[in-house]
């Protein structure tokens, strides 16, 4: 019989294939301690395996871990606390991740260079939200956001193993043009 903790790890890794072992000691909200013993219990039942010589963890060492997805989970990270650990998973394409914050519907939507025109495949509906993840805030000045509430995101690692995920905001200015503004680290 499988802990809680052991059944939401399985669960991810089966929604999002293989994750960062950073991200799953993040997403268990458990000191790091009492996560790593949870992972190595996994490991040790046979339930989980390294990919990548270890820094990603997968429910087969052969998975190929989805970078797009991964960098939607670092987003979801800076919510985290909000989220039931069973309130978030992979979303209809183009987004990749979706999460109930407050009964609220989030989707996550990573967007690469020249991919701007995969905001118009968004059907925005009452009670969702978009947070899409730029590679650089300069590509906003190029892209056209739904009809919907909207928060704009970066991941920089800057040579580190965790990111720093920093969230924008549209600000209309006096002049009546708009202007995308940091709302600083997440």
């Amino acid at each position: 019989m499988l802990l809680k903790e052991e059944q939401y790890v399985i669960n991810w890794l089966s929604q999002y294939g293989a994750l960062p072992k950073t991200q799953i000691i993040r997403m268990l909200q458990k000191p790091a301690s009492t996560a790593d013993k949870i992972v190595r219990n996994l490991r040790r039942q046979m339930r989980v395996s390294d990919v990548s010589g270890g820094y990603y963890l997968g429910l087969d060492p052969m998975c190929q871990p989805d970078q797009r997805l991964i960098l939607a989970v670092w987003v979801l990270l800076k919510f985290i606390d909000q989220v039931e650990p069973m309130a978030h998973y992979p979303a209809v394409y183009p987004s990749q991740l979706f999460f109930l914050k407050e009964n609220m519907g989030y989707e996550i939507v990573v967007l690469y260079e020249g991919e701007q025109n995969l905001l118009r495949l968004l059907q925005p509906q009452e009670d969702l939200k978009y947070i899409i993840v730029l590679p650089h805030i300069s590509m906003a000045s190029s892209i056209r956001l739904p009809n919907a509430p909207c928060l704009l995101a970066t991941v920089d690692f800057q040579g580190k193993d965790e990111p720093e995920v920093i969230f924008y905001a549209e600000e209309d200015s006096e002049d009546g043009t708009e202007n995308i503004v940091s709302s600083g680290a997440g």
